[in-house]
This record gives C-alpha cells, structure tokens and sequence, in this order.
C-alpha cells in the first residue's frame, strides 16, 4: 500500500496520542468502497475495537453505485436544462404558458430522479449493483441505546466538495428566481433582466455539479480517516461499563448506502446516532442536523465539550451518514471539527497526512467519550 509520510510526520503523529496513531495507519491510500485498501482499514479497526474489549461483526450488503456516481451530475443537468429552456421562452416573449409549462415538467422530472435516487434508491436500483461491508462493533448482550459512526470509505471527484456545494447553491438560487420570473410573467409583468440573471447563474453553478463524476484518487485523510480515528480513540478511552455500539460503514460516498443497509436491517430498532465526519486540526467544533433537531444530543455533546460549540443545520450539498440515519428514525446528528476551508481540500489529492496533523483529533474524541457515556446511561 502507497504511503506518503516520511519519518518525521509519523514520529509526530506519535506524539499526538492514540487517534492521530489510527489516521496514520487508515490514510495511507485511497479507500474507496470495496477496495482492498478499505479491507486492510477496516481489519486494523476491528484489531483495535476487539482490544478494547467490543464483539466485531462484519454485515454485508449489496447496492446501487448508481446514486452515488451519477445522481449529482445528471441532476444538474436536468436542473439547468429546465432553468435554461424556461428563461430562453420567458426572454424571447413566447406565451407565458409555455415558459410555465416547460418549467414545472422540468421541475417535476428533477424530482422524479431525486426521488428515485435518494432514500432506499441506493439499495433497491437494479443498476451497476456492488457489494461492501459495514464493521458493527457492540460491547454487552443487549442492544445499545447509543452509536459513533464514522464510514470508512473515501473518494475523488474533480473538484472539491466547497465549490460543489457552491454550485449546488447557485443552482437552487437559480431555480427560485426562474420561478419567480415565471410567476411574475403569468402576472403581466415581464422583467427579461430576471430571466437571463437565472440563466447565467444557472450556468455557473451548473459548471462544479457537472463536473462531480466520483473517482478514486483522495486518501482521504480529513473525508474520513480522521473521523474514524477519533471514534477509535472515543471507544479506547470510554469507561469499559457504558455499553454502546460502533458502525464503521461502507459506501458513504455512494448514496449512504452503508449507513441506509444498517437502519433497513435494524427496523423497529431507535436510538441516538453521533457520527463524526471530519475533525481538521483547527476550527470550531460543530454539530450538523438534518430534519427535526435532538436537543437532548446537542446539549450532551455542549456540555461534554470545554470549548464554544458550534450549531447548524446540514448545509445545502452535504451529504453525511447522520441524514440516513434521522430519515430511518433514528436522532442522530455529525459532530466535525474545522471550516468551510476545510471543504476546498476534501475530495481531492490535496487531502492527505500532508495536510492533517491530527491534533483535533485527540479533543473531539475526549468530548464524544463524554456524550456517548452521559447519552447511554
């Protein structure tokens, strides 16, 4: 397995502690789901969990890379094709009917594919079917109410996750003001400023979404070595009596895929879900929610840190294990560690030991060890 550190980067993981030990040993190659270098990760986690005392089970599943490779491009174009069709009637005075029409097919094809492609898509879809793996990992005989998450597998794309998230924004931005030229038009008010505003910035932030095709050429060492690492070193150091699990799942970068194989096998099963994803060596520490927030989480983990926490709802774009989970009934929220900067190298060759030290690492894990000990009791 390629390695890029030299040894003056491993002797200062050393000094580090435990979690920048496990990012040294998980980010030194590319991960991506069902490769062998994810298995030699995912064998080093189980060696650590076993020592620390858990059951390892390794749950196979099968899915759709379909989501996960070609659900952002393609939705991209649809959404620009509709912007771009609807604004070029609106700005050439063709019958408002027509630009109205045009855009609401356009928009209900967009949400046919995202319906189709999102949620238990990823598991069911009959094309470009693979396998991977999630690493369940208990301690107890009886279910834990409490589970850290972090996935295992990584990937490239093109372009880094910030400028992605930015088009996805334009793009959405874009969308409103196509429908609000539409209205105004169906209104007898015609503003063809509006309309080409929509198409122009449609087109740029159609430009970064286009490009999001998935490889496999990121080590990954922030996106999601470092999240991994700090679950290890929060299961190390949590008291050997609180009982809760681990999932370290696979094709997160796919759909969730991995995260939606474990809810789909656990039906009728709830509980609290803390996954981590992201912990850079500086910046604030932040909670992420989708859907309804769990106030009991977010003031367990606020409480559990000695430093200003961030609170904020998943930005536009992202996609994290904890949006599966909540979707499947589970409260469950990210916990990362860093900045919006932090997205410019992520998904990219650029994140890798290079670049990540792993001093964050050691801080989040002492403030999940607390939650997960203060939330299972």
């Amino acid at each position: 397995m390629p390695h890029d550190e030299n040894p003056d980067q491993i002797a200062a993981h050393d000094v580090l502690g435990q979690g920048a030990a496990h990012l040294a040993a998980l980010a030194r190659a590319p991960r991506a789901a069902g490769s062998e270098a994810e298995r030699e990760a995912r064998e080093y986690c189980a060696r650590v969990l076993r020592d620390a005392g858990f059951d390892v089970a390794l749950e196979e599943f099968d899915y759709s890379q379909m989501p996960g490779r070609y659900g952002t491009p393609i939705g991209g174009a649809i959404a620009w094709a509709t912007i771009a069709a609807t604004a070029w009637l609106g700005a050439t005075g063709k019958p408002a009917f027509f630009s109205a029409l045009v855009c609401l097919v356009g928009i209900a094809i967009l949400g046919m594919w995202s319906w189709l492609l999102l949620g238990d898509g990823v598991l069911t879809l009959p094309w470009r079917r693979a396998t991977a793996v999630n690493l369940v990992a208990t301690r107890g005989g009886s279910a834990p109410r409490v589970w850290l998450v972090a996935h295992l597998d990584s990937k490239s794309q093109p372009i880094p996750s910030l400028l992605r998230v930015a088009g996805l924004v334009a793009l959405a931005t874009a969308l409103a003001i196509t429908l609000a030229a539409v209205v105004l038009t169906l209104g007898g008010v015609s503003l063809r400023t509006l309309w080409w505003l929509g198409a122009a910035l449609a087109t740029v932030g159609a430009v970064p979404v286009l490009a999001s095709t998935v490889g496999n050429d990121s080590n990954g060492a922030l996106d999601n070595a470092s999240g991994v690492a700090t679950v290890l070193e929060a299961a190390q150091s949590s008291m050997q009596d609180v009982r809760y699990g681990v999932l370290l799942p696979s094709a997160e970068e796919l759909g969730l895929a991995g995260a939606r194989a474990w809810v789909r096998e656990r039906r009728g099963e709830r509980g609290i879900a803390i996954n981590c994803d992201g912990v850079d060596d500086g910046g604030a520490l932040t909670i992420m929610y989708s859907g309804m927030p769990s106030i009991e989480i977010i003031d367990t983990i606020r409480d559990s840190a000695a430093e200003p926490v961030r609170v904020r709802r998943m930005p536009l774009g992202l996609l994290l294990d904890s949006v599966a989970l909540t979707e499947g009934g589970w409260r469950s929220v990210t916990v990362s560690r860093g900045s919006f900067a932090s997205l410019r190298r992520v998904h990219t060759r650029a994140d890798s030991l290079q670049r990540l030290r792993g001093d964050g690492i050691s801080r989040t894990a002492r403030v999940l060890a607390r939650a997960t000990g203060a939330l299972a009791r």
